[in-house]
């Protein structure tokens, strides 16, 4: 798990990005600081780590932070995100944490899935990292600036 706690916003916003991929993370991380959108970026590698840290289970869960969002990957190790996304909109301590599916996939199969199982996005990875930048701000607005997220996140950590 790789944490930055580079401070951009004076709200307190937490993204837990569950992917593989490191080059995948770390473009994310750099895009959404360049969008001075972000204070914390938590990252967990595949679905098993991601439902163990959202359920505060195991080594991983015993520093969790409840996320405003997460960033879900579909095509990831032991557990993949459509597995991931069914135990978390199935869990109803978490099911209301939204959960933006970040992918590389196109295939209108998993655009129509992940909606069906309660995904509240779905994104295709941009190729060029100026894209990913405007991605990233446009998400960062959309979440942080314009919706209203569920409860007081202070109190479920």
């Amino acid at each position: 798990m790789n944490e930055d706690t580079t401070p951009k916003s004076t709200k307190e916003i937490v993204i837990l990005m569950a992917d593989d991929d490191d080059d995948d993370f770390l473009l994310t991380k750099k895009a959404l600081a360049e969008g001075e959108i972000l204070t914390k970026l938590i990252r967990v590698s595949d679905g098993e780590e991601l439902v163990d840290y959202l359920q505060k289970r195991g080594e991983i869960g015993k520093s969790a932070v409840r996320p405003s969002v997460i960033l879900l990957d579909l095509n990831m190790p032991r557990k993949d995100g459509r597995e991931a996304l069914r135990e978390i909109k199935d869990d109803p301590e978490i099911r209301d944490i939204p959960v933006v599916i970040f992918t590389t996939s196109k295939a209108e199969e998993d655009i129509y899935r992940t909606y069906q199982l309660g995904s509240n996005s779905f994104i295709t990875k941009p190729v060029a990292y100026d894209d990913l930048v405007r991605v990233m701000k446009t998400l960062g607005i959309y979440w942080f600036e314009t919706v209203k997220l569920p409860g007081d996140h202070a109190k479920h950590e």
